[in-house]
């Protein structure tokens, strides 16, 4: 993530203009599609347009700074003929424009067949992510996790220590895509998906903090980060505010 304060230079000109000439390596292409992806805010509000900024303006663009470098290094943690394992970070989504499954496809662009992500983690999770490097192992790979023969443990460093050392919980969680919020039920309601997570404690802290190992039986949206928040033990640094 960027954040740029606009000077009197730039008052009264273009957004485009402004982030083109003020963040090094960034591409008309590459600044296109973060506007269409509303990942441009401005005082706090999110633009998908070429708008006319004034002086003071805040700007804050969430682009990944490894789309910005002019050499692209992927983390690998292990790779053989059949699969790619990267260590994914900070503020990068999985799929999409410009996520990490472009900057492998940027590395693999000679390759018959682009490695191909089997999973996904949020865009603000670092961590591991299995790509396929072959249409069979994809295959396998897919139903694998369909299946649950692959396991996923998450790592979350939580405010509260759990009164049980092991716990497997089940919950209702309910996506309002127009108002971007995510509601935790612990009884059934209309429109809302049964999830069920389990965590056991891996570290306790003298501070009321602790470090948790998670599973998740259903991936839904944010289900980690909502559900531990919904149990009173919400992940440390996460800002946004669960229902």
């Amino acid at each position: 993530m960027k954040k740029l304060i606009v000077n009197h230079r730039y008052n009264g000109k273009n957004l485009n203009t402004f982030l083109l000439e003020n963040i090094p390596n960034l591409s008309s292409n590459l600044l296109y599609k973060t506007l269409r992806k509303r990942d441009i805010k401005i005082n706090g509000k999110r633009t998908s347009e070429n708008v006319i900024i004034y002086e003071n303006d805040e700007i804050l663009v969430y682009i990944a700074d490894a789309l910005l470098e002019r050499t692209i290094n992927l983390d690998i943690f292990f790779e053989d003929e059949n699969i790619l394992i990267l260590n994914k970070p900070y503020n990068i989504e999985v799929t999409g424009n410009n996520s990490l499954t472009t900057l492998v496809h940027q590395n693999y662009k000679n390759s018959i067949f682009k490695p191909m992500p089997c999973h996904r983690i949020d865009r603000n999770t670092t961590g591991l992510v299995l790509f396929a490097k072959n249409e069979v192992a994809l295959a396998i790979l897919l139903d694998k996790f369909k299946q649950h023969e692959i396991e996923k443990h998450y790592l979350a460093l939580v405010y509260g220590i759990p009164k049980n050392d092991y716990k497997r919980c089940e919950a209702y969680l309910f996506k309002d895509t127009k108002k971007s919020f995510v509601y935790i039920s612990d009884s059934y309601k209309k429109g809302y998906q049964k999830i069920v997570t389990t965590y056991h404690i891996l570290e306790r802290y003298d501070n009321n903090t602790s470090l948790l190992n998670v599973e998740i039986e259903t991936g839904k949206t944010h289900q980690i980060r909502a559900h531990l928040a919904h149990l009173g033990y919400p992940i440390i640094g996460d800002r946004k505010i669960w229902y």
